[in-house]
């Protein structure tokens, strides 16, 4: 690897070369520009091609076999003062933004050089760039590297340049061949090394994504390839092409039918963008895209269809446990989010809801296909590989924030998204601000969303167009709107045609006709309990005590579907926002504001239109008698989460009035009071029996927020606590969801709109059943009940309990699939409907039609079947449609309200840090670990090379267990190094800090006072 010297002394021979090249062609008139200008234009001649071919020949041949060897040098800290020095290995490895180095096209070569030396290093090694990475996955994360023994592996100088970290950052750790087959590989390759040929755009096409490997022959050469060719203006030279050009509909159908393709969506690592994967149709270990090329212009989320490449091509690994990446679960976009009626500052509360079934990845179950995990000596397998040839859908918006660069002499300015699996984007200056050909370092910090609207396959970039300047990075309201922009959330104001829709006579008041057709429930004691700060109120309980010692006991929803009637312009745009999306400081609706706050709100002291399903229930929670129906309520008072726990927690106490909020005269506070401990009692019996019956929950952390009023910006972070008010709203709507699910499939077989959860995926099971034995943790995996049964077990009764109990959550979370609505007529086997989690046969979502499109749907299934309006307007298939798009928009909900929590706790650490905490250990890989910051819930991951003070680390198996060695330099020359080993459940001392990139933090090992493990 050339050193800044070595660099150096190339500049300096470029520029003696490039004089000499001039000075034979002293006849031509040169032209009246500057010398870098002239440079550029020069690049178009065949003559400079054919010096430029010359020189990165020659470069690569002198400076190969010293990159090779220092390849294999072991990283250490010698000086102390290096210790000091900042270290650029942030966790996004966020290479989009241009260092200095890039202002100049000399500079340019020389990386260019550096690169092509670095790829010759390899394969004259033998160990091919799949090969490397395929060694570099793990168990808990499937995310970097992976060794089954380790060596002693010293860290990098925090003194060295930046460019050499680049190049040094991905070493390889253990080579998977042996040292003869090295030779024969090396004896080989110098008896026929081809000649690669290097045209004049190949050359000065900077690559679209940073440090991107080359294309490999095997993915760019296509069928068509040959002939797809196209003449550049200059010369008359053939330019190749970056991608294949895709199949036809045709051949992909035949493909599809055939069993040679498969389809599925693209899951691109956040750390790492060469690295995508599409779920295996056999439910088994991924499919691996390795690299930009096999994605074929595909973007995180598409629907594409791949084809496997041939057997060789495989990617090496080194258990099953390395096969599975987890992409989003990187970036906490899949993991389970278990909930109650949480703060609406509570972003990852699963939408302010009680459904206790929102869990991680998203894979997609077909025909069985040959288990590709061939085995291999010392436990290595092989996992298939693949390139796109087709994108069946465009999931991902194509819209990206990111930041502007001007490129001399060029008329097209170049965009760098901020999300690193997009490529960088092309854009015509005249789309760019009025002043940024002048004076473009005004607009370096500066957020812009551009939209792509191509992407040529003879290209590393895409083309784009600018949709909007946000402001300036690092500010609140710009990053949120970028978020929601990248996601694609419709968060624009309702069209007239809309808002037409809506009652125009106001107040509004119920028409008395309905009261003719409902049941009329206004003189009940109905109460709603939300979150103190809540104003859409979907849903409202009310119990009293019959006279032969059972309860009647109802759960009301808002009647939505009386306002938004089916073909309506309001219809249409419900069904296509699908959700309200939750933020930290706000909420984006799915209807407008008038719907979801007053008209179909169950306000307090107002009569409220609603569907209403009510029971006759025995003390424990049977069920002895069920009625559906619409009806009309009261509110008598809007409890909150904290009044309902007092009146659990006090059931003797007599509350006075100002401790309540405003009630209803008619009703008392002692009477509102024992319905609350009628519930909680009653659905103490339910949760118990759910529990029993098989049910699994597993509850995670979550960040919420307290919030200046005025500029809404954080003055406090908290974990939300979940109590027994948040358990007592969640088993009602639990029950009343499975009510309805039962009550409209039995009615419409082949229409009802319901919700399963598949079962996790097997493979993954076992593995982690390993992992935890080796632990010593004795987890039962055979059902969701013995897994729930079991981690209830083995958490312990320690200061940390409640955070091993996160930790293990975390791990049992990962082979989870996500639950995802459908229709009943679309799959043929019944037993496919279940919900794994709740461990029943039928369930479905009822309880929150103001927020979610799903449920207004089953509202009116639920009508027609009690012939109370009219039948369904959509056929099997196009509630299908529907589902599926409530599916993707629940998910990109989901991600925004996660992105929108981080966004605030960057904020938070940036105004209040640096952050002392505690934290557990979730797991180690070969260049970093993950932790669990047990102050404030987040998680963040550490690289071993970013830690300063750190002389060498060693990481290594124990049957199986990864283990971590660090030694740290002792403070002064007289005292000597401490070690600490770290593993899985570790407890150790970080420090939370701002990054100099707008709102990002890390988490800083702190070094320990003595040897520890």
């Amino acid at each position: 690897m050339d050193s800044p010297m070595d660099s150096s002394r190339q500049s300096k021979k470029t520029r003696q070369n490039r004089e000499a090249r001039r000075s034979q062609n002293q006849s031509r008139p040169p032209p009246q520009k500057d010398a870098y200008a002239r440079l550029l234009s020069q690049h178009r001649s065949s003559i400079f091609s054919s010096y430029l071919e010359q020189y990165a020949q020659d470069s690569s041949q002198k400076e190969v076999d010293k990159s090779c060897s220092a390849q294999r040098d072991v990283f250490s800290v010698t000086q102390k003062k290096r210790d000091q020095a900042q270290v650029d290995f942030s966790e996004s490895g966020d290479f989009s933004r241009f260092s200095k180095e890039d202002e100049t096209f000399l500079s340019y070569l020389e990386k260019l050089s550096t690169h092509d030396t670095q790829q010759e290093c390899e394969r004259q090694i033998g160990v091919s760039e799949r090969q490397l990475r395929g060694q570099r996955r793990d168990t808990t994360t499937s995310q970097d590297g992976d060794i089954e023994s380790g060596e002693e592996i010293p860290c990098v100088r925090p003194g060295s340049t930046k460019k050499n970290q680049k190049l040094k950052s991905n070493p390889p750790i253990e080579a998977s061949v042996s040292k003869q087959e090295q030779e024969k590989t090396k004896k080989s390759k110098k008896k026929s090394q081809p000649k690669e040929e290097k045209n004049r755009a190949e050359m000065f096409n900077m690559s679209a994504y940073p440090l991107t490997p080359r294309p490999k022959p095997n993915y760019a050469a296509g069928p068509n390839s040959a002939g797809e060719k196209r003449k550049n203006k200059g010369d008359g030279r053939a330019k190749k092409h970056v991608f294949e050009s895709y199949m036809s509909f045709e051949e992909v159908s035949h493909g599809l039918k055939r069993g040679e393709l498969y389809q599925g969506p693209i899951r691109i690592n956040p750390k790492n963008y060469n690295e995508a994967f599409i779920p295996s149709p056999d439910n088994t270990h991924d499919i691996f895209l390795d690299g930009v090329v096999a994605r074929n212009r595909a973007l995180n989320g598409d629907i594409v269809v791949v084809q496997i490449l041939p057997r060789e091509q495989w990617k090496v690994v080194r258990s099953d446990t390395d096969c599975d990446g987890t992409s989003e679960s990187d970036t906490q976009a899949e993991h389970m989010q278990q909930t109650g009626h949480g703060p609406t500052t509570n972003p990852t509360v699963e939408d302010q809801s009680s459904d206790p079934e929102e869990l991680i990845r998203k894979a997609d179950r077909g025909k069985h296909v040959e288990d590709p995990s061939t085995s291999r000596p010392n436990t290595e397998i092989l996992q298939r590989t693949a390139k796109v040839v087709y994108i069946t859908e465009k999931k991902h918006s194509r819209a990206v924030t990111g930041h502007l660069k001007l490129l001399p002499d060029k008329p097209f300015a170049l965009f760098s998204p901020t999300d690193h699996r997009v490529p960088r984007i092309n854009v015509k200056l005249d789309d760019c601000p009025a002043d940024f050909r002048i004076h473009p370092s005004n607009f370096a910090n500066t957020l812009f969303i551009c939209r792509i609207t191509d992407w040529a396959a003879d290209s590393n970039f895409a083309l784009g167009q600018l949709a909007k300047t946000l402001g300036q990075a690092g500010e609140i309201e710009p990053e949120t709107e970028g978020i929601l922009t990248e996601y694609d959330v419709d968060f624009s104001e309702f069209t007239e045609e809309v808002l037409d829709c809506l009652p125009k006579n106001l107040p509004w008041t119920i028409p008395p006709e309905e009261f003719e057709k409902r049941r009329d429930l206004r003189k009940e004691c109905i109460f709603t309990i939300d979150p103190v700060t809540a104003r859409d109120l979907d849903d409202a309980l009310s119990c009293k005590q019959l006279p032969d010692g059972n309860f009647e006991v109802g759960v009301h929803i808002a009647d939505v579907s009386f306002f938004v009637e089916e073909g309506t312009a309001l219809d249409a745009i419900a069904s296509q926002r699908a959700t309200s999306v939750y933020l930290v400081q706000k909420v984006i609706p799915m209807l407008p504001r008038l719907l979801c706050e007053e008209l179909c709100s169950l306000n307090p002291l107002t009569d409220r239109l609603t569907f209403s399903v009510i029971w006759k229930l025995t003390p424990e929670g049977k069920i002895l008698d069920e009625w559906f129906g619409r009806s009309v309520i009261r509110s008598c008072v809007k409890l909150s989460y904290d009044d309902a726990q007092r009146m659990i927690d006090a059931p003797d106490k007599l509350f006075p009035p100002e401790e309540l909020p405003p009630i209803d005269g008619e009703h008392t506070i002692d009477e509102i009071h024992q319905a609350v401990l009628y519930l909680h009692s009653i659905a103490k019996n339910l949760r118990a029996q759910r529990f029993i019956g098989g049910a699994l929950r597993l509850d995670q952390l979550k960040i919420s927020f307290t919030l200046d009023k005025e500029t809404m910006m954080p003055q406090g972070c908290y974990i939300y606590e979940y109590r027994d008010s948040n358990r007592l709203v969640e088993e009602f709507m639990l029950l009343a969801n499975i009510a309805s699910a039962t009550h409209i499939y039995g009615m419409f077989p082949d229409l009802a709109l319901l919700r399963r959860h598949p079962p996790p995926k097997e493979k993954m099971v076992k593995e982690l059943e390993v992992l935890c034995r080796k632990l010593g943790l004795n987890i039962d995996f055979s059902s969701a009940g013995s897994i729930h049964k079991s981690l209830s077990t083995v958490y312990g009764n320690d200061e940390y309990s409640a955070y091993r109990k996160e930790v293990l959550t975390n791990m049992c979370s990962r082979p989870m699939q996500l639950a995802m609505y459908f229709c009943s007529g679309t799959l043929m086997q019944k037993e496919d409907f279940r919900h794994y989690a709740l461990n029943v046969p039928l369930y479905t979502h009822f309880t929150s039609p103001i927020r979610r499109y799903a449920d207004i749907i089953v509202h009116r299934l639920l009508a027609s079947s009690l012939n109370l309006g009219p039948s369904l307007g959509l056929s099997t298939q196009e509630v299908e449609k529907q589902a599926k798009h409530c599916n993707d928009k629940k998910t990109s909900s989901k991600r925004v309200q996660e992105l929108s929590s981080e966004l605030y706790f960057g904020v938070f650490v940036k105004e209040c840090g640096p952050l002392d905490s505690k934290a557990m250990v979730m797991g180690v890989l070969d260049k970093c670990f993950d932790l669990l910051v047990l102050k404030y819930g987040v998680q963040k991951r550490i690289y071993y090379k970013s830690i300063v003070g750190l002389d060498s680390f060693h990481y290594w198996k124990r049957d199986k267990v990864p283990q971590l060695k660090l030694v740290w330099t002792g403070k002064d020359l007289e005292s000597p190094s401490v070690e600490q080993v770290i593993s899985i459940f570790s407890v150790i001392e970080v420090q939370l800090k701002a990054d100099e990139a707008p709102l990002k933090y890390s988490a800083i090992l702190k070094r320990p006072e003595s040897s520890a493990s």
